[in-house]
């Protein structure tokens, strides 16, 4: 379960972005970071300070997951063949939640996930509550009935802020089939995203 309860805006003030590209952030009204000293200047930060932010970054991007999860999913993308920080994305975008949220059956990755914890997601027909599972080329994602009527999904489908990319295909209202695991480039990430810092933070 995420962490992150009330103050998901203040990793956009953090980071001095708007992270998850919505028209509420208070980013686009203040820049400069939060708490009383979040208008001093900043410094030049160290390579390590880089690295951090970069992991900060995509990891609150996905819903602020537990260091414990997101540091495994980088071992494991290190252990498979091929670029670690393509396969690391490639992990992220394959999450239960993070489908969810790009199939817009939820306007917030942090919807999306409850979503999912609440028994209201479909995977292949058979009800999942794991926002973590891993969804597998070829899967069908679907909603139950109840969670079709729902305010915040029907909000949801209606966002002109974001659309859904090519490796989700929409059958219907409520039904998406996740084709292919996508690149750093397919994905339709609102600010840059930087795996490659992450894999040199984590391999340091």
């Amino acid at each position: 379960m995420s962490k992150r309860h009330s103050a998901k805006h203040k990793l956009d003030r953090r980071m001095g972005e708007n992270i998850w590209g919505r028209p509420k952030s208070p980013v686009n009204k203040r820049e400069y970071g939060p708490g009383q000293h979040g208008q001093r200047r900043k410094g030049k930060m160290s390579d390590y300070g880089i690295q951090l932010r970069a992991k900060q970054k995509l990891k609150g991007y996905y819903g602020d997951v537990t260091e414990k999860q997101f540091k495994r999913a980088y071992q494991e993308a290190d252990r498979m063949k091929g670029d670690t920080s393509q396969n690391l994305i490639g992990l992220l975008e394959r999450r239960l939640d993070a489908i969810v949220y790009r199939a817009k059956f939820a306007p917030t990755i942090f919807a999306a996930r409850q979503l999912v914890s609440h028994g209201h997601v479909r995977v292949n027909g058979e009800k999942c509550n794991i926002a973590s599972r891993q969804v597998k080329p070829g899967d069908e994602i679907s909603l139950g009935n109840k969670a079709q009527e729902m305010a915040l999904v029907i909000e949801a489908q209606g966002l002109a802020e974001r659309d859904i990319p090519d490796y989700i295909a929409p059958d219907g209202q409520a039904k998406v089939t996740f084709t292919r695991v996508p690149t750093l480039d397919e994905v339709p990430y609102p600010v840059k995203m930087e795996p490659n810092l992450v894999v040199e933070f984590y391999s340091r």
